[in-house]
């Protein structure tokens, strides 16, 4: 079959599965990201090999690996700014909107699904979100640029002005706990659904790499449309090795 047919192919066989199903859930990770231009923070280059990890207990202990840790955010944030939802993420959004579609589990931080227009009660944020800081004892939100001010004005990591709590970047660290609520809502949606499409992750990182597993276990199709090489391909219904933006935009939802 000439590679061409073979796309013609998938692009059928896509089309098929997703019209067909009306309980789907999205699961996206760096590689939807990349796509609107934001870098890939674990590839060689990255701000992850570039820099030694700043664990969730090195922050707590350390006022120094604070600050250097929201360093390390605010360039991130620039990177998120800097970027808009592409094709991948709208479709998401769309197939949302008509119903067919519980949800995005997603393992970004970087808020393009809730700038998408992904609401709240379709969102499960694996690994949090960058955009924002929490404080850590009362979990008030607070902006980022907020944040910075106050580093430059005192050269101190921020404090909750409510309660005095260390604020963080409203992300899952190395070596911080999954958040219990979001995992169990993703564990949900897993055993529910009927079609289960990865779009952009290598299914590296555990334990959000075992929900595509949970959900083919559990009677659902799964699709896969990742430029490399997962470990769940040998038990997709559909493998798409590609950029997900040229082949989402030649397929109807």
């Amino acid at each position: 079959m000439s590679d061409n047919a073979e796309i013609k192919r998938q692009l059928a066989k896509l089309s098929d599965l997703m019209l067909s199903s009306s309980k789907i859930v999205f699961f996206t990770g760096a590689g939807i990201s990349t796509e609107s231009g934001i870098p890939d923070y674990r590839s060689p280059g990255g701000i992850w090999s570039q820099f030694k990890p700043i664990t969730y207990q090195e922050f707590i202990a350390s006022e120094a690996a604070r600050v250097e840790d929201w360093r390390r955010r605010f360039v991130m944030k620039n990177d998120f700014d800097s970027a808009n939802p592409n094709i991948g993420h709208q479709f998401i959004t769309r197939t949302i909107g008509q119903g067919r579609a519980t949800g995005v589990i997603t393992q970004n931080i970087d808020g393009l699904h809730r700038r998408a227009g992904v609401q709240e009660k379709n969102l499960i944020e694996l690994h949090g979100n960058g955009t924002f800081g929490l404080c850590l004892d009362c979990a008030k939100k607070y902006q980022l640029s907020w944040a910075k001010t106050v580093i430059e004005q005192t050269g101190a990591a921020p404090r909750c002005d409510d309660c005095g709590g260390l604020l963080k970047a409203a992300v899952v660290s190395f070596g911080q706990a999954m958040p219990e609520t979001e995992m169990r809502r993703a564990d949900r949606w897993c055993r529910s659904c009927d079609l289960f499409v990865v779009m952009g992750s290598s299914l590296q990182v555990y334990p959000a790499a075992s929900l595509p597993v949970i959900a083919k276990e559990n009677g659902a199709r799964l699709i896969v449309i990742n430029h490399d090489k997962t470990p769940v391909d040998p038990a997709a219904d559909l493998i798409i090795h590609s950029f997900i933006g040229p082949i989402l935009r030649r397929v109807s939802g």
